[in-house]
Formats: structure tokens, sequence, C-alpha cells
């Protein structure tokens, strides 16, 4: 990677120069001449896949441009399911295209599935009762029979109450 840039000031100061992250990557990118070659591809696909987007939106949420050479567009869709309702959509897709000014002779579609993210477990934000509430149903509590069918009930009234009173 290439060190940052810095530039003078009129006090004489060094100060780093600040543009936008996607400049920075550009910059990067044209200063290699094997990864300048692939800037003309990568701008080519960003294109075709934001012409995508405007034909089948829904479908595109999900599925990318993956590689346009020779007029055969192929296209990434996660699973076998996606795949066959765009596959449906196809015809469409193709003759919008052209009509937008690519010359796209075939489309192909491959299943690639992607790594599922890891949801991440938050917490769901629990109610806070009022003294009130959790007296009246601690007096319930102590009020039911001791019978075999209380019995779900008055464990479940204990660990609310159990859980109420240690919030406090």
């Amino acid at each position: 990677m290439r060190p940052p840039s810095f530039l003078l000031s009129q006090s004489g100061a060094k100060t780093m120069r600040k543009s936008a992250p996607t400049q920075g990557i550009t910059d990067f990118l044209r200063a290699n001449e094997k990864l300048a070659s692939l800037l003309p591809a990568a701008r080519r696909i960003m294109t075709l896949q934001t012409e995508c987007v405007q034909v089948l939106p829904a479908m595109f949420e999900v599925c990318t441009v993956m590689q346009f050479e020779a007029g055969q567009l192929v296209l990434a869709t996660p699973n076998a399911a996606v795949a066959t309702k765009l596959k449906q959509q196809l015809p469409k897709l193709q003759d919008n295209l052209l009509k937008r000014g690519w010359q796209v002779n075939a489309i192909r579609i491959k299943v690639q599935p992607r790594k599922v993210a890891e949801k991440q477990y938050i917490p769901v934000k629990q109610l806070a009762l009022p003294r009130q509430a959790v007296s009246a149903l601690a007096e319930l509590k102590n009020s039911l029979e001791s019978a075999k069918g209380n019995e779900a009930l008055t464990e479940a009234l204990g660990r609310l109450l159990n859980r109420h009173r240690q919030e406090r």
C-alpha cells in the first residue's frame, strides 16, 4: 500500500491530505499496472449491476453481476430458488439491457451460496412492572391452591417475580 500523501500548509507544517475513501482506492489501483487494468472492467460490471437493479429491482437485491465478456453475462444468485425465479425474468432483462446499449447475447446464472453471517443475540427489552403489579402477582402466587394443575402457573409466577425483584 502506498504511504499517505502529505501536503505542506502555508506555515510549512505537514498536513495529511484528506480525500474520499473511493478516491483513495481508485488512486491505489491506478498506481499498480496490473490492478489499473482491472479498473475499466470493474466500472463496467458496476454500471451493469446498476442497470440490472433498475430493470429487476426485487431480484437484484440478492443477485450480482459476476462477469460480462464477449456478450455473455454471468449472474450470481445465493440459491437455486432465486436462480429459478431469475431464469423466468431473463428475457425481460436481456431485452431491457439491449435497449440500454448492452450487447448481451446470452445470460448464464451461477448459484453462489453466501456464508450466512451469524446474528448477534440482542436481548429483548423487558418491561419493568410497577411495584403494585409485582405485589399483586406475589399475592396471586401465594393464594393459589397447591393442586397438580397449578404447579406450572406457580413456577412461572415464581420465575417472573424473581426476575422483577432482581432488576430493582
